[in-house]
């Protein structure tokens, strides 16, 4: 493994690729069953794993790019203790909270269904068990996973964009104090990778949840909208770190700059 790439961001981006693969798992299956084979049912067990595994690495990825943003807020801000606060030992216990939360909360989520009666339509307005249209189908009491559902949302989705806005003011108001135009690019090209993946992950969320508070959205347009948000970061994101990133780059390099020297000593024996 390359050295340059054991620090605490490429911990945090290494998390962050394993949960957008098992995501991906966890919803493109039930996507191409959905869309390609029109399978339109799916058994209630089935269904609760579906709900529980999509909400819980879908709040991780939310949770990890708070992180990285945290990450960026001190290399800017606090350049020289940086190493000081930000450790491979420090970053793999805020990442280990991080998946411990999400797991807490969606297993919550989810075992909070148990206690619902279905009587009337079984027909959810989704191409996946989600909770929102689920959770509305119920005869009886729903107010719990009201609750639960709203409060998910404040915890992994309205509170990780304020902090990760909050977070880039500050950045911004560093990179004020820095004389130099080559020192504002500079340390603006260490952010670039991060705001790209969050710009791609909470646009199409913000915009179902805007369209919802303010009028009434159509089922398919939410359909469309959750499937970008679940389909398209975790196809992206590898891609942009890779070519947004200077020591990814200069790794990939390094490493084709090897092979191409074996392969031309091989030759020449």
């Amino acid at each position: 493994m390359e050295r340059s790439l054991h620090t605490p961001k490429y911990v945090a981006v290494c998390n962050l690729a394993i949960v957008d693969v098992c995501g991906s798992t966890a919803i493109i299956p039930k996507v191409i069953d959905t869309f390609l084979f029109d399978s339109q049912f799916i058994r209630y067990e089935a269904c609760l794993a579906n709900m529980c595994f999509v909400l819980f690495f879908s709040s991780l990825q939310s949770l990890i790019l708070v992180v990285l943003a945290y990450d960026r807020f001190v290399a800017i801000c606090f350049p020289l203790r940086y190493h000081n606060i930000i450790t491979n030992t420090s970053m793999v216990v805020i990442l280990a909270v991080m998946w411990a939360i999400a797991a807490l909360m969606a297993i919550t989520a989810t075992l909070l269904f148990t206690r619902l009666s279905f009587c009337r339509s079984l027909v959810i307005n989704s191409y996946f068990c989600d909770h929102g249209p689920v959770h509305h189908l119920a005869c009886n009491d729903n107010s719990p996973n009201f609750i639960v559902a709203t409060f998910g949302t404040t915890i992994f989705f309205v509170a990780p964009v304020a902090v990760i806005v909050l977070s880039y003011v500050c950045i911004i108001f560093a990179l004020l104090k820095i004389a130099t135009q080559e020192g504002h690019l500079k340390a603006m090209q260490t952010c670039t990778s991060h705001l790209i993946l969050v710009a791609i992950f909470y646009l199409p969320i913000c915009a179902t949840y805007i369209a919802a508070l303010s009028s009434t959205i159509h089922p398919n347009a939410r359909i469309i909208n959750t499937s970008l948000a679940c389909v398209i970061p975790p196809m992206l994101n590898p891609i942009i770190y890779s070519l947004k990133t200077e020591e990814i780059m200069s790794a990939i390099k390094k490493l084709y700059r090897k092979r191409n020297k074996l392969n031309s000593h091989g030759t020449e024996e």
